[in-house]
């Protein structure tokens, strides 16, 4: 077992306080790292230590460059790294080199990410463990053609995915055969700049389904219990725009084949650490597995919120060599997980509404936040005076609310946001 001191968060913005605020619960230092666009942010400013990476390279690049960051953790005598969400946090060459550096990667180690990372090994994995899949191709596609001739055969609509990310980026939906043909080079393109991978599959598209997702918790003695669901239904342009917990518009029984075969995948791998499963449920009630997103979601705070744990504290706690049933984590068996009351996540970002809801930029000149019981805010840089770059993700705060009741925990939300 190995207890850290000193833990790197490679990445940026709202994430990133969120692990500095874990690692301060369990007395542990904290370093940052920054782009050179990233030099004014909040959440340098929320570590001990903070250090400019990629210098000279794009502001997507600093985040990405792999070398950079081991070098400035070995600097810096770092114990861990925790990736986040987005970025490096599923890639398994980012993992291995943690790894071959003596540094820890809190989240699972990379021989899983290789596995679970890649959406169409994923996909594989789930087919092996009988786990019902959305019809589709497991191998990634060669050219537009044999998209194409892949769209034909499953019927149309369909989906192109980047084999090697998630998020909502490279993702198009295509209703016509001239659509799959003209969106191969985007998504591939897409895939490559998000993900550092063009690889990319096709699968049938269902129409107005529930997407729901089980959030997994695992430690590396074997035990793995799950933290119930999230409703993530509420998308635009395939990014998750309004999420809750629990799920209640999908049948208990139904809820219940979600549970056991989310956990059933991840006991396939021996999967270690936080993670969740996605599932898209149809009208008819059949689910169908569609990926593995072997990290922390955007969406963990509510399953937080109707839970009482803490998921990232326990990702740490887990990369340490800890049992599920740590007291900080309190979870001996699957019956200590207890769902209490409602929870909604709303995200608050820079986009313009008069302009099909595109990502804005400037400075915030006046910025004032909810709260109150039952309200909580996970900030990136909303505060007054802030300057919102291009180059990253809209998002300026997460606001979760619990309530005892669904109607109770709208009124909220809604009161939150106002």
């Amino acid at each position: 077992m190995q207890k850290f001191k000193k833990v790197l968060a490679a990445n940026r913005g709202e994430i990133a306080i969120r692990i500095f605020r874990a690692c301060r619960d369990l007395g542990l230092s904290t370093v940052a790292m920054f782009s050179s666009e990233d030099t004014l942010c909040l959440f340098r400013t929320e570590a001990d230590e903070s250090y400019l990476i990629g210098e000279n390279m794009s502001p997507l690049g600093a985040y990405l460059d792999i070398p950079s960051i081991i070098a400035l953790a070995k600097r810096r005598r770092v114990d861990a790294i925790h990736p986040g969400y987005g970025f490096l946090s599923e890639n398994a060459n980012f993992a291995r080199a943690c790894e071959q550096a003596g540094i820890k990667f809190i989240g699972p180690p990379s021989h899983i990410l290789e596995k679970m990372g890649d959406k169409l090994n994923a996909k594989s994995i789930a087919i092996e463990c009988g786990v019902p899949t959305i019809p589709g191709t497991s191998t990634p596609l060669k050219n537009a053609d044999e998209a194409l001739n892949k769209a034909l055969s499953y019927g149309l609509p369909v989906i192109l995915k980047a084999a090697a990310g998630g998020g909502g980026r490279g993702m198009r939906r295509c209703d016509t055969p001239e659509e799959v043909k003209t969106a191969f080079d985007l998504v591939q393109s897409e895939a490559k700049k998000a993900f550092g991978s063009d690889e990319i599959f096709i699968e049938k598209f269902l129409v107005e389904p529930k997407h729901i997702e089980i959030q997994i918790l695992a430690d590396e003695h074997g035990n793995i219990v799950h933290l119930g669901e999230r409703d993530c239904s509420l998308q635009r342009r395939y990014q998750k725009v309004v999420e809750f917990a629990p799920a209640f518009s999908v049948p208990y029984e139904t809820r219940q084949k979600l549970y056991d075969d989310a956990v059933k995948i991840a006991k396939s791998v021996g999967y270690v650490n936080a993670g969740t499963i996605e599932f898209l449920v149809d009208n008819s009630g059949s689910h169908y597995f569609i990926e593995m997103n072997p990290r922390i979601q955007v969406e963990h705070t509510i399953t937080e919120l109707v839970t009482g744990v803490d998921l990232v504290r326990a990702q740490i706690l887990i990369a340490e060599g800890n049992k599920l049933s740590h007291p900080d984590i309190g979870l001996s068996s699957q019956e200590d997980v207890q769902l209490r009351g409602f929870a909604i996540q709303c995200r608050v970002t820079t986009e313009d509404p008069a302009n099909g809801f595109a990502p804005d930029t400037g400075q915030i000149t006046a910025y004032r936040s909810g709260g109150g019981f039952g309200v909580r805010l996970d900030g990136g840089n909303a505060v007054t005076g802030a300057i919102i770059s291009p180059y990253y993700d809209s998002l300026l705060v997460k606001v979760s609310t619990l309530d005892n009741t669904f109607a109770g925990v709208c009124r909220k939300s809604l009161r939150a946001i106002n």
